[in-house]
């Protein structure tokens, strides 16, 4: 080094030095932060390879990058960006910005399998200085970009999942963001790289600056403190503010080991990847330039510089495999995911275009960059390597001691703004006027005069906005401070090219070409499909359909049309957003080259996963028959659910299973010769678990009264076939006559049981039901067992009208104490499990209620009136000759039917004239009931 660069900042080493002797108790106290400050800009701005400091998204930087980038013109640029994203950055100048690279994994290797999916991703807009760089060594011939970050692997392994967002994400605590809008979700809960974050994580340092910067947020400071004066600097006085800011926020930094540790090795894993590529391909470090943020620029590790040591051992990958590709990002999306105030990077964006026109630096832009204006044609420079710059010289010292710039007023701006925002006020149902204006235009000088500032900011005009114009109201879904972001540029969102979109996001827009809609476009159209006379439309629903089932509600739809098993679609309706979903479309691209492959891999992971239940994989059979029409996965998954329901020891899910197995079963005996396999052994076996299961159930307190009335109608309405494959009803019974319920609910649905199995009379039920009536001690309990004959209805719909009676005695007996608390319960298990059973109700009780009010006084229920008594027929004689002459003809039918009654006895001879007189008159009750059934009455 040169002495005159080893007296570079000898000045302000004194300067600082003289004044931690002055404001502190000695000279040792403040002298080791404040000259080790000076020692980390000395250290940086005296590396060989040139490093340029950034902030995130901030204007300044990206004008200062533009001007380094057309003065050095580097050969090589070292980003500051995971390095297994370099592959992507071609694409987009396929795109509309803002984007945001991604790197995504389902399937986790060497993770916690809670993590998946894993998601990183680092949003880039074009007033940022690394879109600057990265435009720069993209479209300059001979001009490498190096990324040099950690990969988005090594940013899990590094970092512990929840504990800690160091640099993985905003911190939900520091956030200045409002209520997250409907555009902060585009990047879902991705972990976000920033790329030069710049925030102080020392809480009071950030607190003194606020309170005394008279500022809301840290946006707001930035802007009035950093942005403002470094608009117009030189490269020099940039880039030694950026590192003093930089030290300083390091420096005063909470000594957390985890956050200081992962950033040290951010640093030593940059510093060494560049050493090896200064290694391998021969490159000066004088003609490259390294881009990172101020916070790692100022860092102090052993690995610094070209010239550090190279002890840092970088771990190798895990097993994941990762996906990568770029997504849709908003400024709302950024403002959310970093932390930032609501309207900050809008407000940068308006600064980024006001500065380029100001100081006419020619920004780089992607040749053919979505979105973008044309750029000039470019001045021919020539392909000399550029005059090596002399010594930068001590600027901080001018910089710190310079007075703040009085920048006049651009009253022409300032109204501009308060005439925009009452028209934008009356649009938005406020009762906005001219005065309304010229309150906003002084408010907002008072506020900057108050603030101790010359010119009002954005932020001072958005405050006086809110105060003279929304006062205490906001009629419409848009407050003041939300119009006011919108007028400073609102808040833009990118968009993925056709070309740099996943195999499965161009599959699914080649797929819906027929339905002549533009789908890039961001918010809702409108689908219409006439199948009916377009046939080709229904390969456009399927697809359709598969997005319903995968992508965010929202994204698609239907209006009119719906998807049942064995129904083929006629019409439907769908309302389309999969511009506005573009995010959540291009992921399904990451786990799959078509949506039917994902929708496989999907109901695949549902029936396989940890959690599944019987209920859960019948559910992936019926989606893979409803949406893929694939036999081969239903046979596949169907075998699966009978594996789960064999291992199942509990009847949480009985009533899914019940609805699923119904409806599968009454398709496949609709549309296939055969039933399929696995269906058969699944009401078999099922037959056989549920039946084991039964006497636990009733006396179990954690079953509900819902779930065992669904095994009991698995068990009776599978019966047929559950026989028919072998099962034996004997089980059946045995379960049923083990059962001992305590509860009144589910002794109801014993009693239902014991009346299907033909064990139980109506009339006997019905004799239960009035002792119960009858009986003080039990009418208040009464309607839980009217709540089980509605669930009773599930396994016996055959007592619809014997419910319907008991309703009606309920109704007619109870007293108005008991009766009126119990309505609510039994509103609630209509609604909640009545949903078959309450059309059987009602059904039933029309057609037994009289229609007409009229009739009312002279109806009698059905169950009241009496019976008619019914004609015998006429006795028979004993010695009839029709019965002797009968039994006579047919000896062996009476032997037999003599042997089934016990009866013993041997034929005698009798009178040829009247055969089996003797015996008829012995066994007179026999020969009648014979002669009925043989002969008839």
């Amino acid at each position: 080094m040169s002495s005159t660069q080893e007296g570079t900042f000898e000045a302000l080493r004194a300067q600082l030095q003289e004044a931690a002797a002055t404001f502190a108790d000695g000279p040792d106290a403040l002298e080791g932060i404040l000259l080790g400050l000076v020692d980390d800009v000395d250290r940086a701005v005296r590396e060989p390879l040139e490093i340029f400091p950034v902030c995130h998204h901030s204007p300044a930087s990206a004008i200062a990058m533009a001007r380094r980038l057309r003065e050095k013109q580097p050969k090589v640029v070292y980003l500051e960006l995971c390095e297994d994203m370099a592959p992507l950055l071609t694409e987009l100048r396929n795109c509309k910005l803002p984007v945001a690279v991604q790197a995504f994994a389902t399937e986790v290797d060497g993770f916690p399998a809670e993590w998946s999916p894993l998601s990183v991703v680092a949003p880039i807009t074009e007033a940022s200085a690394e879109y600057q760089a990265i435009a720069y060594a993209l479209d300059t011939p001979g001009v490498e970009l190096v990324l040099v970050d950690r990969s988005s692997d090594h940013v899990f392994q590094w970092e512990a999942r929840g504990t800690n967002s160091t640099e993985l994400g905003a911190d939900p605590g520091a956030s200045d963001a409002s209520p997250a809008e409907e555009e902060a979700a585009l990047h879902g809960d991705a972990i976000g790289v920033k790329i030069g974050d710049l925030r102080p994580r020392f809480a009071e340092l950030e607190e003194h600056l606020l309170r005394h910067g008279r500022v809301r947020h840290w946006s707001e400071w930035w802007h009035q403190y950093v942005e403002l004066p470094l608009g117009d600097s030189d490269h020099d006085t940039y880039r030694q503010v950026m590192l003093l800011i930089g030290s300083l926020f390091r420096r005063l930094a909470p000594g957390d080991p985890q956050r200081v540790r992962v950033d040290e090795d951010r640093e030593r894993y940059m510093w060494t990847r560049m050493r090896e590529h200064l290694a391998a391909s021969g490159t000066d470090p004088a003609d490259c330039l390294y881009v990172c943020g101020a916070f790692h620029a100022a860092g102090r590790v052993a690995e610094f510089g070209v010239h550090g040591t190279d002890t840092f051992e970088i771990s190798p990958r895990s097993a994941t495999k990762w996906q990568h590709g770029l997504i849709p990002s908003s400024h709302a999306a950024i403002e959310a995911q970093f932390g930032l105030a609501a309207g900050s990077v809008s407000i940068a964006a308006t600064v980024w275009a006001k500065n380029v026109k100001r100081t006419r630096v020619e920004p780089y832009r992607l040749a053919g960059q979505a979105g973008a204006k044309k750029p000039k044609a470019k001045k021919t420079t020539s392909a000399a390597a550029p005059e090596s710059a002399p010594p930068p010289s001590d600027r901080l010292t001018g910089f710190l001691q310079q007075p703040p710039v009085l920048d006049r007023l651009d009253e022409d701006e300032l109204l501009g703004w308060s005439v925009e925002i009452v028209r934008a006020a009356r649009r938005n149902g406020y009762l906005a006027s001219t005065a309304d204006a010229i309150a906003v235009f002084e408010t907002s000088i008072l506020l900057a005069g108050m603030r101790d500032r010359a010119k009002p900011t954005p932020y001072d005009f958005q405050d006086a906005a809110v105060t003279c114009i929304e006062k205490d109201i906001v009629p419409g879904r848009r407050d003041v401070r939300r119009l006011v972001e919108i007028m400073m540029g609102g808040d833009r969102t990118g968009q993925v090219g056709y070309d740099a979109l996943p195999p499965l996001a161009r599959d699914v827009h080649d797929r819906l070409v027929p339905l002549n809609l533009k789908l890039q476009q961001r918010g809702v159209q409108r689908a219409l499909l006439n199948i009916a006379s377009q046939p080709e439309l229904e390969r456009c629903s399927d697809v359709l359909w598969m997005l319903r089932y995968l992508m965010p509600q929202g994204a698609a739809r239907p209006i009119m049309g719906e998807r049942r098993l064995g129904e083929r679609p006629i019409q439907e309706s769908w309302d389309l957003a999969l511009g506005t979903h573009q995010r959540a479309l291009i992921e399904l691209g990451y786990e799959g080259v078509s949506i039917e492959q994902v929708l496989e891999q999907r109901l695949r992971r549902a029936a396989y996963g940890p959690h599944a239940t019987a209920a859960t994989v019948l559910e992936a059979v019926e989606d893979a028959t409803l949406y893929l029409r694939s036999r081969r996965l239903a046979d596949e998954l169907g075998t699966r659910a009978l594996e789960v329901l064999s291992a199942e020891r509990s009847v949480d899910g009985a009533p899914e299973v019940l609805r699923r197995v119904r409806r599968l079963l009454a398709y496949y005996r609709t549309s296939e010769p055969v039933l399929p396999s696995w269906i058969e052994s699944f009401a078999k076996t099922g037959y056989a678990h549920y039946c084991t299961l039964l006497p636990t159930a009733f006396t179990d307190e954690g079953a509900t009264v819902r779930q065992v009335a669904a095994m009991l109608g698995f068990l009776f309405s599978m019966e047929s076939l559950a026989l028919s494959l072998g099962c034996d009803r004997t089980q059946l019974e045995l379960a049923v006559a083990q059962s001992h319920p305590q509860d009144p609910s589910k002794t109801v649905l014993l009693w239902a049981a014991w009346t299907h199995l033909g064990h139980l009379s109506r009339k006997d039920l019905r004799t239960r039901c009035d002792e119960l009536l009858g009986n003080p001690l039990v009418v208040p309990a009464y309607p839980r067992y009217l709540s089980g004959f509605l669930h009773a209805l599930e396994p016996v719909p055959s007592l619809t009208d014997f419910v319907v009676e008991a309703v009606s005695n309920a109704f007619g007996r109870l007293p108005d104490a008991v009766l009126l608390p119990w309505l609510p319960t039994l509103i609630t298990t209509l609604r909640s499990g009545g949903a078959e059973p309450a059309p059987l109700l009602i059904r039933e009780a029309g057609r037994i209620f009289p229609g007409r009010l009229a009739a009312l006084d002279e109806w009698v229920p059905p169950w009241r009136a009496k019976p008619e008594p019914e004609a015998m027929p006429p006795a028979r004689r004993a010695d009839g000759s029709r019965g002797g002459a009968l039994l006579a003809a047919h000896p062996a039918t009476c032997d037999a039917v003599a042997s089934l009654l016990g009866c013993e006895g041997t034929w005698e001879a009798a009178d040829p004239d009247s055969p089996g007189v003797a015996l008829t008159g012995r066994y007179p009750d026999t020969a009648v009931a014979l002669e009925v059934l043989l002969a008839g009455p």
